[in-house]
């Protein structure tokens, strides 16, 4: 087991990716972050503890990431390449924070050979662990759904206008999974206690564009939730309890739908 990454393996064709979840940064880089930095206010907080109960239930594997984003952007172009062009947005290894105030002290900003050794040390095992997953669930029952778990803070100006949404869905503008499904989950958060949104602001990142083929039986989906709907946005940035039971039946639901849509289409009667 990789010490960037824990792995809960599960029977069902449901797996969970955690990619900003993580806290840790090695004190060699920590120690170069401003104390705005090292508050770490842009993980997506407790998205491991949101879906752990759900993810029992429903038999899913998790994979989830132990190391900060600030570390290594697990869901950003190992190239480099920007994922929204033409749009303000953090690099494969951030510089910035989500306010776009500085992540590093003066003249401490990773170069080149030190991102390339973050890709291979921090990157490269989530996504091999990843792979493999995918191709474990493939081998099991012929297809696999993806479902990538994050959140982000519900006002960032840099990002988007006023208030985000409640429930972001991405699917790559509809290249990650079919229609149909995509409908399905849609439909799901329509009739929600929430406000959504379909390939908005949030299209689904690398991970989700990546390995969404449905060509292929693999089928993806990003869910970008907007915090204030389970947790303070503030530091300490504490989960809330309440707000958290109310929103984990939604959550539940898109979930078994995946699974109900895979078992009507891959396994009919």
């Amino acid at each position: 087991m990789s010490e960037t990454y824990t792995l809960t393996q599960r029977s069902s064709p449901l797996l969970l990716s955690q990619p900003h979840v993580g806290l840790e940064i090695p004190p060699e880089i920590s120690s170069r972050l401003t104390a705005d930095g090292n508050l770490k206010a842009d993980t997506d907080w407790h998205i491991d503890r949101l879906y752990e109960n759900i993810a029992e239930t429903l038999d899913a594997t998790v994979l989830t990431a132990t190391h900060s984003r600030y570390v290594i952007d697990l869901n950003r172009d190992p190239s480099g390449a920007s994922l929204y062009p033409g749009q303000s947005v953090t690099e494969l290894c951030p510089t910035s924070l989500f306010d776009d105030a500085p992540l590093y002290k003066d003249n401490e900003i990773p170069n080149d050979a030190e991102v390339k050794k973050r890709r291979i040390t921090y990157w490269q095992p989530y996504h091999d662990a990843l792979e493999m997953e995918i191709k474990r669930i493939k081998e099991i029952h012929g297809f696999a759904l993806l479902f990538d778990c994050h959140s982000i803070r519900s006002v960032l100006p840099r990002f988007f206008e006023g208030r985000l949404p409640t429930l972001n869905l991405g699917t790559g503008n509809g290249i990650t999974t079919v229609p149909e499904l995509e409908h399905t989950l849609e439909k799901i958060a329509a009739n929600s206690p929430y406000s959504h949104a379909l390939n908005g602001r949030f299209k689904g990142g690398f991970i989700t564009r990546h390995y969404g083929d449905p060509d292929n039986d693999v089928h993806a989906v990003q869910l970008e939730l907007a915090q204030e709907d389970y947790m303070e946005e503030i530091p300490p940035f504490s989960y809330q309890e309440e707000k958290a039971q109310q929103l984990q039946p939604t959550l539940k639901k898109l979930l078994q739908a995946m699974l109900d849509w895979a078992n009507e289409t891959y396994r009919p009667e």
